[in-house]
């Protein structure tokens, strides 16, 4: 378990159990839009957890005891030669609770836990209009390793699909000076104009 302190909210990030489904389902309803999810808007009555993720494969973020967001973690490929790289498979955070540090608290467990599990690298996938995602990863020591150029047409527009990652090695965490690229229009935490 990790517990962290943003001002006014304390953030306690945990595994997932399996009575947080309801809960878990209640965010990714909450959160999704053709913005952050190339993927159909989920259905009511679709479990969260399911062949693919198993409360094991997730933390959750409390805030006074409220799941305040969720991160998937896992591997991205069932392959033994890939086994030490484990990709961010999903991370939403309740509306009422952006913009507190939560998505932060969830992305930086990751990272600790996939250390923990002895991989070397952490990748995840982020559509290229979600700009506040892509500077929270970056912000965390995430780099883009490449952009799939107009890879989904969502909202009558094609959107870029880019792949970001962060090496696990004890030089490259959070907090490194060191991590590399950035993201085009952003700079030192602020957007340019």
């Amino acid at each position: 378990m990790f517990r962290w302190v943003h001002p006014g909210v304390v953030t306690t990030v945990r595994q997932a159990r399996p009575e947080d489904e309801p809960k878990l389902r209640d965010i990714d309803a909450a959160t999704w839009t053709a913005g952050v999810s190339p993927a159909p808007p989920p259905s009511a009555d679709a479990a969260f957890f399911g062949e693919r993720t198993a409360p094991a494969d997730v933390l959750v973020a409390e805030t006074g005891r409220v799941i305040a967001g969720y991160a998937a973690l896992g591997q991205s490929l069932p392959l033994a030669s890939h086994s030490h790289v484990l990709q961010i498979r999903g991370l939403a955070v309740h509306p009422a609770r952006q913009r507190c540090g939560v998505g932060r608290r969830l992305v930086e467990a990751c990272i600790e836990q996939a250390r923990s599990r002895g991989a070397r690298k952490l990748s995840l996938r982020v559509l290229g209009g979600n700009v506040a995602a892509r500077w929270l990863y970056e912000s965390c020591g995430f780099t883009v390793e490449g952009v799939l150029r107009e890879e989904f047409f969502l909202g009558g527009r094609y959107v870029d699909d880019v792949l970001m990652a962060c090496m696990l090695d004890a030089a490259a965490g959070p907090g490194d000076d060191r991590r590399g690229a950035t993201i085009p229009g952003w700079q030192a935490g602020r957007r340019r104009r």
